[in-house]
């Protein structure tokens, strides 16, 4: 399956103008907007907006009755303000910028749309197209899960994420987990506070939140086995406002990253317990709040091995690979629960033109030959599955 050089062409276009017109999460008014109108101008059966806050649905039936397979891209920006490096289509707006790739995902799922839209006389079952806002804040997935997007429930999902740790030209899918799951937390340490020159007189917060730091990284170094990758971050804490007063409170924020459910479930139980225990220790008031979580993305292993026949065929065995996994998070997850799936990584990366910037950098770009690649993956995966039904 080739695209034409118009095909082409218009992909291009929409990432760059995706790209230059960034926004964040439940703020995608304007992407939704194209994304609508470019639905209804190919004529699929449905499209529905407003999935989700900002999220757009499409539906195409075929000709021929068959299973239900859901296509989805994630459309949200990030709060960073894009490098000048010479790009004609620089993000317009300071402070948001397209650095993982999500413009691309979303000018990939548009022509993959189009190229089914223009086969649908010989299209077997039905494709939904889902353009999911805020990935970034890992709580897009659960509002169109909310709204009913997966009502009725599609018999498989597809996705895919435009990757710089790979070379474009190949694509990466594995059985099993690829991204991690991802659980913030928020703990509050209260004490009475007091003078700095009596610490007799008072509880400090900010001694129990130094140990209940230390004691936190235990549960990975002492408590998950050393075989199951397992990260805690404490990434900020705040407390005090003068160097001779022992504060009230402390605030310790971090996350939880594991690929295992029943690990990532045990860890959760057990930083209340070591936070319960150093609080009582200290002779401070201890409060938990768990903020944003996402479980982990876990591949079907049948679909998987649909996607790297796929891929095979589309650019040969050797520019198949099954190597990567990340401790980042990704709410492709939630839908991977609900519906067996697989959920590859496109490469993007290339070094000799120095797009090989990581993710969430605000020198992140990537290879355009990239796009052409993902149509073709998401096409041909999407006829595979159907056809086979």
């Amino acid at each position: 399956m080739m695209l034409t050089h118009a095909q082409r062409d218009r992909l291009v276009d929409l990432r760059r103008d995706f790209h230059r017109h960034p926004e964040l999460a439940h703020e995608e008014e304007r992407t939704a907007r194209v994304i609508a109108e470019r639905l209804r101008s190919i004529a699929l059966d449905e499209v529905c907006t407003r999935v989700g806050r900002t999220g757009v649905v499409g539906v195409l039936n075929g000709a021929r009755a068959g299973r239900r397979v859901m296509l989805r891209a994630d459309i949200d920006a990030l709060p960073l303000t894009e490098s000048d490096h010479g790009q004609p289509y620089r993000s317009s707006r300071e402070g948001v910028h397209h650095a993982c790739g999500h413009d691309g995902h979303t000018a990939i799922l548009l022509t993959v749309a189009e190229v089914l839209a223009a086969r649908r006389d010989d299209l077997r079952g039905s494709v939904q197209f889902v353009f999911q806002p805020a990935e970034e804040r890992v709580d897009g997935a659960a509002g169109m899960l909310r709204d009913g997007v997966l009502e009725p429930t599609p018999d498989a999902c597809f996705g895919l994420h435009l990757w710089n740790e790979v070379e474009v030209g190949r694509i990466d899918v594995r059985p099993g987990p690829i991204y991690a799951s991802a659980d913030a937390f928020v703990i509050e340490l209260a004490g009475s506070g007091g003078h700095a020159a009596m610490p007799h007189q008072v509880a400090d917060p900010v001694v129990a939140a130094a140990e209940l730091i230390v004691a936190l990284q235990t549960l990975v170094s002492r408590e998950s086995p050393p075989m199951e990758p397992a990260v805690l971050t404490i990434g900020s804490i705040h407390g005090g406002t003068a160097p001779n007063i022992i504060p009230s409170c402390v605030e310790i924020q971090g996350t939880l990253r594991t690929f295992s459910p029943g690990l990532r479930a045990r860890l959760l139980t057990r930083i209340e317990a070591v936070m319960t225990d150093v609080a009582r220790t200290f002779r401070v008031e201890p409060k938990l709040l768990m903020t944003d979580a996402c479980p982990a993305c876990i591949n079907d292993a049948p679909m998987a091995e649909l996607v790297q026949r796929v891929g095979t065929r589309v650019l040969g065995a050797s520019n198949v690979g099954q190597q990567q996994q990340t401790m980042g998070a990704d709410d492709m997850s939630e839908f991977l629960n609900a519906v067996p799936g697989c959920y590859f990584f496109v490469g993007a990366a290339n070094a000799e033109r120095g797009l090989q910037s990581p993710h969430h950098s605000p020198t992140f770009d990537f290879d355009e030959r990239a796009l052409d690649i993902g149509v073709q993956m998401l096409t041909s995966v999407a006829l595979e599955y159907l056809e086979a039904g």
